[in-house]
């Protein structure tokens, strides 16, 4: 069977989204979210109503400051290239802006079949099994990544 990486993460805003301070963030939701759409291996990503960035949608944790991201990519690599070498950078070195820690594990990882879609429920436990469990192949960080089948990746 083949299978496709999964992220979710989870934040708090420090102000409502259609709040002055969080302009710049809600202002470059739509371009980085199709700039990720546009990324080699890219497969999937959570969305709201008419295609809007699930920030926009009440989570799974009934609060509406804090914000959700679910994506699936066909692999770490992939994922790690969008986050930490492509515009988004720029957001996540400036996220104290706007955002402040919603968990002490705001992101989670876990190995799908291909063609499944999570559901922000299934995102939320497995980032309840990591804060629980701590790594596994189940559930996982970028810091501690597992494969598809099971074993360590080395970091």
């Amino acid at each position: 069977m083949d299978f496709v990486l999964a992220q979710f993460n989870i934040t708090r805003l420090k102000a409502p989204l259609d709040a002055p301070e969080t302009k710049e963030f809600t202002d470059f939701l739509a371009p980085v979210n199709r700039f990720a759409e546009e990324s080699p291996g890219f497969v999937w990503r959570f969305t709201g109503p008419e295609g809007l960035p699930s920030s926009y949608l009440e989570s799974v944790y009934n609060d509406p400051m804090i914000v959700v991201n679910m994506s699936v990519w066909t692999d770490i690599d992939s994922l790690k290239e969008f986050v930490y070498k492509s515009v988004h950078v720029y957001f996540l070195r400036n996220r104290k802006k706007w955002l402040e820690s919603a968990s002490s594990t705001p992101m989670v990882l876990w190995w799908v079949p291909k063609g499944h879609i999570p559901t922000a429920q299934e995102g939320k436990e497995k980032l309840d099994q990591l804060e629980a469990c701590g790594p596994t192949a189940d559930a996982f960080t970028f810091q501690v990544a597992f494969d598809s089948n099971g074993n360590p990746l080395k970091p």
